[in-house]
């Protein structure tokens, strides 16, 4: 018994919904067309990278009459429904905006960073020229992605 065991081919589990396509939506319940405590978190501190983080929430706010808001793991998500696709958030030396379904956009600019399944993100710094066209694009690029993986988002 032990000799059959040895000779067994190991089985490896196959990601289907990933093989075809389909990715799972992460939902949050909670969004709101303008919620206060996003407003809280964009005026706590007006700091520059908190001005740089202000900025770009407010380009991910333009996207849609249908983006939503909240506050998910300390930071200010947006949301069409129930499904984010795109976030900021300030740390001490730069600012992140990222993306819930960024490793599936096109990036010609090579602007998205991490490893993630599905997660990427773009780093702002203060003393580092950004490609902002470029990051507008990606920002367009994920509400609209969103809208397309994302029934209950039409």
């Amino acid at each position: 018994m032990s000799n059959e065991r040895q000779h067994r081919t190991r089985r490896v589990p196959l990601d289907i919904d990933a093989l075809s396509g389909h990715v799972e939506i992460f939902r949050i319940d909670r969004s709101l067309e303008n919620d206060s405590a996003v407003a809280d978190w964009l005026h706590a501190d007006e700091g520059e990278l908190r001005s740089i983080a202000k900025q770009w929430f407010m380009e991910i706010r333009r996207c849609g009459d249908d983006v939503r808001e909240t506050l998910h793991d300390g930071c200010p998500v947006a949301c069409v429904g129930d499904a984010p696709f795109a976030y900021v958030n300030v740390f001490k030396n730069h600012v992140n905006v990222g993306f819930f379904y960024g490793a599936f956009l096109e990036d010609p600019a090579r602007l998205l960073e991490g490893s993630g399944k599905r997660m990427r993100h773009v780093t702002v710094k203060r003393e580092r020229q950004l490609d902002s066209p470029a990051l507008t694009q990606l920002i367009r690029a994920a509400y609209l992605d969103l809208k397309a993986r994302d029934p209950k988002a039409l």
